[in-house]
């Protein structure tokens, strides 16, 4: 199977969504006639406020793929909680082989992240983080094991709501 990767990053907005366009990919399938071309693209999908998703599309043409990644994108949104600017907690986000340690960071630090996933925080809205991947450099490995680690995050309030005590008692 043949597959040619191209590193191609788009920004798009409209209906007040941010689309990061983090790979496409010629996929080729060998069947009786010959071999089929598609094309396989990778979108991340978020609303610069704490809403982010990804989504996968394949289609013969480059433009349907996209749209049809973004489409799934926006069935995939999740919540993310966000402090001032960064994540709550530090979390591990693990999918398969690949795993993604986000740490909360000062004002000022910027977003500190490799490849897809400071595309994923740049959706998602926020503004100040480190991350480090481990085990897996496959773009959508690492959009995974990221959203599932921003799935996890919980806000003080929520937590402490979850034991019955007041935000203070918690801290």
């Amino acid at each position: 199977m043949a597959r040619e990767q191209r590193p191609q990053r788009r920004q798009e907005q409209d209906d007040g969504l941010i689309k990061k366009t983090i790979g496409i990919n010629r996929v080729s399938k060998t069947v009786k006639g010959g071999k089929n071309m598609r094309f396989a693209a990778l979108v991340v999908v978020g609303d610069g406020a704490g809403h982010v998703g990804y989504g996968q599309g394949k289609s013969k043409e480059v433009p349907e793929a996209i749209e049809k990644a973004t489409q799934a994108a926006k069935k995939n949104m999740i919540a993310v909680p966000i402090v001032d600017t960064t994540i709550p907690h530090e979390v591990l986000g693990k999918f398969g082989k690949g795993a993604v340690l986000m740490l909360p960071a000062a004002e000022g630090t910027g977003v500190i992240a490799g490849g897809p996933v400071r595309a994923v925080m740049e959706a998602a809205g926020i503004k100040n983080i480190r991350t480090k991947s481990h085990g897996t450099q496959n773009p959508v490995n690492c959009i995974k094991a990221t959203i599932a680690g921003l799935a996890e995050l919980k806000t003080a309030e929520e937590i402490a709501a979850l034991r019955g005590k007041t935000v203070e008692e918690i801290i």
